[in-house]
């Protein structure tokens, strides 16, 4: 074995919990892309409303998914998962609503959408919708639930006179 085996072997690990939380991640994104365009194409639902409840959709399919094949977080205490999953996930859908209606009002105010067919200016929101969905997903989410929401904090410890947090956070 090299000098680099154990370095190599937790990148490796890395790369493989990043690729399952990317496989989660599509799964909750057509979870949530399913839902909203049912509510607002088929139901006529106001798309931003329709884009809140499509994410509320896909982000209990996200946590179900990483909190079991993920992120392997058996040992964290359900209860803090989900108070831990509520704030990021609040966030990461306050950005993907506000940023879905900020780009398509901004692209539907553009002079150019007029040119286009109905049946794509219509659906200007969808195309925001995945722009916004991607961007939030790299940006907030992944690094958020990797080392916030499924790892165990022990706040007495980070705070007690002459001892040190752990530094290992990787899970296997």
């Amino acid at each position: 074995m090299t000098a680099d085996g154990g370095g190599r072997r937790h990148r490796r690990r890395e790369m493989w919990m990043f690729c399952k939380a990317q496989v989660s991640a599509w799964l909750a994104s057509a979870v949530d892309f399913l839902v909203t365009i049912v509510l607002a194409k088929f139901c006529g639902l106001f798309y931003l409303y329709a884009t809140f409840i499509g994410s509320v959709a896909g982000g209990v399919t996200n946590c179900v998914v990483n909190y079991g094949w993920v992120f392997h977080a058996g040992e964290c205490r359900k209860a803090w998962v989900a108070v831990k999953y509520l704030f990021v996930w609040g966030m990461s859908i306050l950005l993907n609503t506000g940023g879905t209606f900020l780009l398509t009002e901004w692209l539907t105010g553009m002079d150019r959408t007029e040119h286009l067919p109905a049946c794509l200016a219509d659906n200007l929101f969808i195309f925001a919708k995945g722009l916004v969905a991607v961007t939030v997903a790299l940006v907030w989410n992944y690094g958020m639930q990797r080392t916030f929401v499924y790892r165990n904090f022990h706040l007495r410890r980070l705070f007690a006179k002459g001892k040190q947090p752990p530094q290992d956070l990787e899970h296997d």
